[in-house]
């Protein structure tokens, strides 16, 4: 997202209360895939794994891969639909997929969302990225609205430029 994409507030919005300010950065039809595949595939599998019946149906061996299966599309989906960004006046802390990170606003050089971006990706001041997932591009407005709040945290909360 380059500086002017976020000048562009949202029509109608208002100075953000400082409770609008810090909340969560969170996706919206990220968490609603989550919670569908997981009812279609988790549940499903559990089903299918301890209703199934014939020859290989009732072999312990295959009712508890089922089982297996569902419990780690549980886990991946929970993690999945867990991804968000929580900003704080001294940091912001992004937990991804995997990992989770706490980063200074002063490590964030800039935020960005670009046309083919999935989802925002900091510039960050030793040279590296990471990626917010907790803000996506799926979700229309409401994620390029949410990319412009993290930018403004960043300008307004960053190390102050230099007045030499």
């Amino acid at each position: 997202m380059s500086s002017s994409d976020a000048s562009h507030g949202t029509a109608g919005a208002g100075p953000a209360r400082d409770g609008d300010r810090f909340r969560v950065f969170r996706p919206l039809w990220g968490r609603v895939a989550a919670w569908v595949v997981w009812v279609l595939a988790a549940v499903g599998s559990l089903v299918v794994g301890l209703t199934a019946s014939g020859p290989l149906g009732a072999a312990a061996v295959n009712r508890v891969s089922f089982v297996v299966f569902a419990l780690g599309v549980t886990w991946l989906l929970w993690r999945l639909g867990g991804v968000h960004a929580v900003p704080s006046p001294e940091r912001l802390r992004v937990r991804n997929l995997v990992q989770s990170r706490d980063l200074d606003w002063a490590e964030i050089v800039e935020v960005r969302l670009g046309p083919d971006d999935p989802w925002v990706r900091l510039d960050l001041a030793d040279g590296g990225t990471l990626a917010v997932m907790g803000i996506q591009r799926a979700d229309g407005e409401r994620g390029m609205a949410e990319a412009r709040r993290l930018r403004s945290l960043v300008v307004g909360l960053g190390e102050a430029p230099d007045r030499s």
